[in-house]
């Protein structure tokens, strides 16, 4: 498939998992970008055949690949929902195509982010643990509250997924927790419970802790509860459509565009960063 008139060319990494299905139907179904390729890990049983057909659709003309730098040569971003090894590789390939990585990649170490961030002198590099506008408002405002509030009230970071999810706390999770940490004037390590089991003993001021559930389909859902004496400050977002992940990685590989190489967020897509 070739690119025509003004429109972005995007590359769907994962294309086989249930977010690379969405995002491909996202893409095939905006009037600003076009499906640029598809790519899945070497190996897997769709490489080799075209996209559309793998999928049960008619066909696409697009045939998912494993050659990361073949696939990306003219395409304006690669999107990656996939795992963390995936995006290590995956973020200096598309550094040496000049191609804007949108990166939705949970469960990422400090190592692997470190990684990525070693490509950002090279390329536009988008990463959020979670692309919804919800969310993002939902940490500015978690930001807020805890800037307002000193340690008599604890932080507690409920969220709770899909039985299928690999990773806990979810990316989003952590980022709730670095946005009350940052609000703190501290770093999450320094402040930073893990879900709890046994006798723990009582509850260490100033901390925050997180707890995960995993169950059904969940799609997803994140509390951050502010727990004081007398009064409780509860912050809520549940998300009812996986589409607004796929939506929100579109928005940013349309901003990604044109842009200085960096590291970037949805705070930055969105315009929400102070």
């Amino acid at each position: 498939m070739t690119q025509t008139d003004s429109k972005t060319g995007i590359v769907i990494a994962g294309a086989s998992g249930r977010m690379g299905q969405m995002l491909t139907a996202a893409v095939l179904d905006h009037p600003a970008l076009w499906l640029a390729g598809a790519l899945e890990r070497p190996g897997h049983e769709w490489i080799g055949r075209d996209l559309g057909e793998a999928m049960g659709q008619g066909a696409l003309s697009v045939t998912v690949s494993d050659q990361m730098a073949e696939t990306l040569k003219g395409a304006g971003a690669v999107i990656d929902f996939t795992a963390p090894v995936g995006t290590r590789v995956l973020a200096e390939a598309a550094a040496q195509a000049g191609c804007a990585h949108i990166i939705g990649t949970t469960g990422m170490t400090e190592e692997d982010i470190a990684a990525v961030d070693a490509c950002a002198d090279r390329a536009v590099i988008v990463r959020a643990g979670n692309m919804s506008l919800g969310v993002n408002l939902l940490m500015q405002l978690t930001k807020q509250v805890a800037a307002a509030l000193d340690a008599d009230f604890d932080i507690e970071v409920v969220e709770a997924h899909h039985r299928h999810k690999v990773d806990a706390p979810s990316g989003t999770a952590l980022m709730l927790g670095e946005a009350a940490a940052e609000g703190r004037g501290l770093p999450l390590a320094d402040v930073y419970t893990a879900a709890r089991d046994g006798i723990t003993g009582a509850r260490e001021r100033g901390s925050i802790g997180f707890s995960a559930i995993r169950g059904g389909d969940i799609i997803g859902e994140h509390d951050v509860i502010f727990a004081g004496e007398g009064e409780r400050i509860v912050l809520t977002h549940k998300a009812s459509d996986r589409s607004l992940f796929a939506n929100g990685a579109l928005k940013a590989a349309i901003w990604a565009q044109g842009r200085a190489p960096g590291h970037y967020d949805m705070l930055d897509v969105l315009g929400l960063k102070a």
